[in-house]
């Protein structure tokens, strides 16, 4: 597993009888075992899924595991990743632009992404050279350090289905741009 890996799966219960089940497909399809809170349980039918424990929605598996959720609403999911997330990287899947702007500005992670690949998260794809590290904290490096080393920066990536695949097997170039942020 990378840092910029999938580790839970929050699914809106108003999406479940139209992505549940392909959802589930997919991931066992490819060989991930699937932990699943009580309701998704309930719903699914694989022998790839077994009832997640409460530690599930804390764990970095570093394996083909994902924990599976049921949530009410995007206030539900921004609680429930800022309580157990990495602070690294989370990102929304929907066609609704307020609920994306709604969770972009309510995760505390250093990237947000709205409808992108999380494998993006990564120091040479925002045109940084190799990455020598990566922190969650917000704490900074010991020593001598430059107003650059007192900022702290968060990311938003806005897409649309993109993935990492057609960028690292192209020459596309990487454009930055500063965005006005809605709150």
């Amino acid at each position: 597993s990378v840092c910029n890996a999938a580790e839970t799966l929050l699914v809106q219960r108003s999406a479940l009888s139209t992505h549940l089940a392909p959802i589930v497909k997919s991931l066992s399809d490819a060989g991930v075992s699937i932990r699943a809170d009580p309701e998704s349980l309930a719903l699914i039918d694989s022998k790839n899924v077994t009832a997640a424990g409460a530690e599930d929605f804390n764990t970095e598996f570093l394996d083909y595991v994902i924990a599976l959720k049921v949530v009410e609403s995007v206030d539900e999911a921004i609680s429930h990743i800022n309580a157990h997330g990495s602070h690294h990287t989370d990102l929304i899947v929907t066609e609704n632009t307020s609920t994306a702007e709604r969770f972009l500005a309510g995760i505390d992670s250093a990237n947000v992404y709205h409808n992108a690949s999380t494998r993006f998260a990564d120091g040479f794809r925002y045109g940084f050279g190799a990455e020598v590290g990566v922190s969650t904290t917000r704490t900074h490096s010991r020593g001598p350090v430059g107003v650059d080393g007192l900022l702290i920066y968060k990311y938003r990536l806005y897409g649309n289905g993109h993935t990492v695949g057609g960028m690292a097997k192209s020459n596309i170039p990487f454009t930055h741009r500063p965005i006005q942020p809605t709150y």
